[in-house]
């Protein structure tokens, strides 16, 4: 069995639910702005910092999507969103899974780009060892 990450959207989180071709822009986002970083530093940094391809798998366009490595270091991130019901509210998340046959290279990839939609978003991240970053403002 593979391992989760969860991005909860919790009160004071940026948004309340997320889609998945919102996701796809966060991610798109993410590559974008690391193209502009390797700009500033004359070099292909975008390749380095996401060296993967999205793609999705035919009927199921709705329900995940995978990230897929260009190189050996890099295998597959897989994507999906869905919710739950807590304290009689449904708390909207995004999941984001490891396959068996994972590099420790995408568990790392996993991380930062978990971490990455769970900043911007304002969210709670618990993360694949089962630790909870809080990015959402609590009180």
């Amino acid at each position: 069995m593979g391992q989760s990450a969860y991005i909860r959207f919790v009160d004071g989180s940026a948004v309340e639910q997320l889609s998945l071709d919102g996701v796809k822009e966060w991610l798109d986002r993410y590559r974008e702005q690391t193209s502009l970083t390797g700009k500033q530093l004359d070099w292909e940094y975008a390749d380095a910092a996401f060296p993967y391809t999205i793609e999705t798998k035919p009927g199921e366009e709705d329900r995940w999507f995978y990230l897929k490595g260009a190189d050996p270091l890099y295998r597959y991130i897989v994507f999906g969103v869905g919710r739950t019901a807590e304290n009689g509210k449904d708390v909207h998340y995004v999941q984001v899974v490891l396959p068996d046959d994972a590099t420790h290279g995408d568990k790392a990839k996993g991380n930062e780009l978990c971490k990455y939609l769970a900043k911007h978003l304002q969210a709670e991240l618990t993360m694949f060892n089962g630790r909870t970053i809080y990015y959402n403002p609590r009180k």
